[in-house]
């Protein structure tokens, strides 16, 4: 169940049309236009970006949760969140039987719907505090290109602040490569087909990296994808290339790079064992197994 300031968010369609997307459709609208959300995104696009850097003398610790992952910080408290996605659709015309019509295409619009409807059908009480997506995110450059008006955030967890952040290279550990090649390759693992994938245990303080396997050919595929310039790279491997922030194609190549050189997935994951990281001391991380 979704609630917004403690009261249920309905659906009309939840009964008479249960096609899929019809619910999560009439909910986006809605909490698109929802006067507290909307207050809620603005303060929060008001709010100074915090910059987030490992290793720096009295840096907070923290959990950096790439797309697709996870991390719970208290089971009993769901409040969620929804930013980041933004107005990236295109508009194309679409010829069929003699008439031509018009066909939004883009990624955030979907993915929001299917989110908001299945938190909406789940049994579990979520509250939205958040709901800075697609319109309420949107901003255009110079050139006319939309791109989110925030695209990383830090939540204090003690407080459930949430404020615009943007991370360091040397942030995302632990080990960010293999959990980028994760996120890639659980598309093709049925096991993890539709799920997110949980990563942080917040009880021992530990990363949890599950195993995935990839087929030996990746490395030739990762060795051709690396010989695109850098244009290609972003035209071809991005949804959204006007709106990816400057290191993306480095990160794309530090993939290949890795995949070409560990051909043999068990070399990542010996035994199909998870990769196990414990925080030290100083605040960085140690590899256990």
């Amino acid at each position: 169940m979704l609630l917004v300031d403690g009261e249920p968010v309905l659906s009309s369609s939840a009964g008479a049309a249960s096609r899929t997307g019809a619910v999560g459709v009439e909910l986006v609208a809605a909490l698109a236009g929802h006067p507290g959300l909307r207050d809620a995104a603005d303060r929060l696009k008001a709010t100074p970006e915090t910059r987030i850097s490992a290793g720096r003398e009295g840096a907070p610790r923290h959990v950096y949760v790439f797309q697709r992952e996870y991390a719970t910080v208290d089971p009993a408290r769901v409040e969620v969140h929804l930013i980041g996605g933004f107005s990236d659709a295109s508009t194309k015309v679409v010829r069929s039987s003699g008439k031509k019509h018009i066909k939004q295409e883009g990624y955030s619009y979907p993915l929001c719907c299917k989110i908001v409807e299945v938190l909406h059908k789940s049994q579990q009480q979520f509250h939205l505090r958040s709901f800075c997506v697609l319109e309420n995110n949107t901003t255009t450059d110079s050139l006319g290109n939309t791109l989110p008006v925030i695209g990383g955030f830090v939540v204090q967890t003690t407080s459930g602040v949430v404020t615009p952040a943007s991370f360091d290279m040397n942030s995302r550990c632990p080990d960010e490569v293999v959990r980028r090649i994760r996120v890639s390759v659980c598309s093709y693992d049925p096991t993890w087909q539709g799920r997110l994938l949980e990563t942080y245990d917040t009880q021992c303080d530990v990363f949890r990296i599950a195993p995935a396997c990839w087929m030996p050919n990746w490395a030739d595929i990762a060795s051709s994808l690396n010989q695109l310039s850098d244009s290609e790279v972003l035209m071809q491997c991005s949804t959204s290339p006007a709106a990816e922030p400057p290191h993306f194609v480095e990160n794309e190549r530090r993939i290949w790079k890795y995949l070409i050189n560990n051909p043999d997935w068990e070399e990542t994951f010996p035994k199909y064992k998870p990769r196990v990281f414990h925080r030290t001391s100083d605040g960085s991380w140690s590899r256990y197994s």
